[in-house]
């Protein structure tokens, strides 16, 4: 009876510790795949009639929500540096006539960059978020040029005097001296050749074709993303990017080599816009339904794919950005 009971105890104990092994394990495995301390800025089509966009801050787990542009023109965000948001806006201009502006994650302490009117365009930073790269304009002639801009002076230097071409969406790669951007090698050819996403240096040089959109598929009308703006996952080194094929918006991936290329949202539901966290682990993105309108943020875990759905409004909430939160005063 003793030996029975002392092998009955051990039993027990060894159970209990299997069991608190799998608990910690659990616990760590939940820590993991909870949504970081950080702010998440999209963008809301506030009202058709007056084609009117603000921008909105939600901590990352969906509460919070907040308006902090409240403009009756277009607002909309492109990039966040540590706690700041960088954004255009037709305030104090011509209807959609964009310059880039700045401010903190709580719409505090907002201004404007530069006199370099931009497109409409994703863009990207180097030199610890000292001089960022943009898609500008001067004038009607010169339209979708590369230009570096000086964030504290607001003084720009134009990259490239490439006009037969249309370059957008432009992403400093790591070390700064080259980029990834969608580039349609003839702009006059939009309707028969789509842009894609291309590697070049600062200046135009050294341009190679990284995507290739797939020639079978032609169900992708000339106006939709083929190769949508490129955002770079720091941890894992590839290239994220929407494209529209076999009738679907969903987000695709690629090495820097182009060697390796692969889908990384599926489901029923059409996935666009979309970035990274510093860290690499979580992706933030715009969801539609497949049949209908309307946008929704959506939060992912890159490694396990779990998902969050962080707003349900019957509004369009759509490109969301991860930002740090503005510093208290």
């Amino acid at each position: 009876m003793v030996k029975s009971g002392g092998s009955e105890l051990s039993g027990l104990m060894k159970h209990c510790c299997v069991a608190l092994l799998y608990s910690l394990f659990a616990m760590q495995l939940q820590a993991q795949q909870k949504p970081p301390a950080l702010k998440i800025a999209y963008n809301v089509y506030e009202d058709t009639a007056k084609d009117n966009y603000d921008i909105y801050v939600m901590n990352a787990d969906g509460t919070g929500k907040k308006n902090i542009t409240n403009t009756s023109g277009v607002e909309w965000v492109y990039y966040a540096f540590d706690n700041r948001l960088y954004y255009i806006s037709d305030k104090d201009t011509c209807h959609r006539c964009y310059f880039l502006y700045e401010m903190d994650a709580a719409g505090n302490n907002q201004r404007k960059i530069t006199n370099l009117q931009v497109e409409d365009s994703w863009m990207g930073s180097r030199n610890n978020g000292k001089e960022m790269i943009v898609a500008g304009r001067i004038g009607k002639q010169v339209r979708y040029q590369l230009f570096l801009v000086d964030i504290k002076t607001g003084a720009y230097r134009q990259l490239t005097n490439d006009t037969v071409s249309n370059q957008s969406d432009p992403l400093f790669l790591p070390g700064g001296k080259q980029i990834v951007l969608r580039y349609r090698p003839e702009k006059k050819l939009r309707t028969t050749q789509p842009a894609e996403l291309w590697v070049m240096g600062l200046n135009g040089s050294d341009k190679r074709q990284l995507t290739f959109f797939p020639k079978s598929d032609t169900t992708t009308p000339w106006y939709e993303y083929h190769a949508g703006p490129p955002q770079w996952n720091n941890r894992y080194k590839f290239i994220s990017y929407m494209s529209r094929q076999n009738r679907q918006t969903q987000v695709y991936a690629i090495t820097l080599d182009g060697k390796k290329q692969w889908q990384l949202t599926k489901g029923a539901m059409n996935t666009g816009w979309h970035s990274w966290s510093a860290d690499g682990n979580w992706m933030i993105m715009d969801r539609s339904p497949r049949v209908g309108r309307g946008f929704d943020i959506y939060l992912m875990h890159y490694k396990t794919g779990k998902e969050w759905q962080l707003t349900d409004a019957y509004k369009s909430e759509m490109a969301p950005v991860f930002v740090l939160p503005a510093p208290e005063n």
